[in-house]
């Protein structure tokens, strides 16, 4: 896969990510903002299957998109780390060819924070709110402990693409070493791929477990 190939092919796949986010968006809020008073184990359960079915649908959509990126990346590796297909605004919060994952978790500690100030007054009278400002300690809990992990996997990533950098004047030596450091750049850079996509998953999966779908009391 060439760059231009990959442009044309993040184009398309990004409008689908956004068609996939709304209807995911859309799906929480529909019962977040549900009036009924009861919700039957049956209609709950047909909730969950629901959800579980949209969150399949983003993950696999993400699954493409790395395997899309590790095909590039075999064939043209500095051009997946200069990322032509993003913006400025992108580009500058990059991390080994993407977004750094911790980032996600910064978003829901602020998301959360805020809604929480928001809907206090709820909160106290018992009220559930139905998202990020209604976690629970053992959700909050589930996402430490997977943030944990990932700034552990990132960290690692991080010393290895720095030796390599320490060491890339070697790029101006002989062909048969340049040629040794692209390829190491590439095992680099695959491993992010994997670990993105695994975090991508493992985040989702958490993402799902935190959700209240159910505002009001499952009988």
């Amino acid at each position: 896969m060439t760059p231009l190939a990959f442009s044309q092919f993040y184009e398309k796949w990004f409008d689908l990510l956004h068609h996939l986010v709304n209807q995911l968006s859309d799906f929480a809020s529909s019962i977040a903002n549900s009036k009924e008073e009861y919700i039957s184990p049956l209609v709950a359960a047909k909730q969950e299957e629901k959800l579980a079915q949209l969150i399949g649908k983003v993950m696999l959509h993400h699954e493409e998109y790395f395997r899309a990126k590790s095909l590039i990346t075999e064939n043209d590796p500095l051009s997946v780390v200069a990322s032509p297909w993003a913006t400025t605004l992108e580009r500058s919060l990059h991390w080994v060819t993407g977004w750094r994952p911790t980032t996600a978790f910064h978003l829901v500690y602020t998301e959360s924070s805020v809604l929480f100030e928001s809907h206090i007054g709820d909160i106290l009278r018992g009220v559930n709110t139905g998202d990020l400002g209604d976690l629970s300690p053992t959700q909050f809990r589930r996402v430490s402990e997977l943030q944990c992990d990932t700034v552990k996997e990132e960290n690692q990533i991080t010393d290895e693409l720095s030796d390599w950098q320490d060491t890339a004047s070697h790029l101006m030596g002989p062909r048969a070493e340049s040629k040794e450091r692209i390829e190491r750049l590439i095992c680099i850079t695959r491993k992010r791929m994997i670990y993105g996509s695994e975090r991508c998953a493992a985040w989702l999966v958490a993402v799902a477990a935190t959700r209240r779908l159910n505002p009001h009391n499952v009988c």
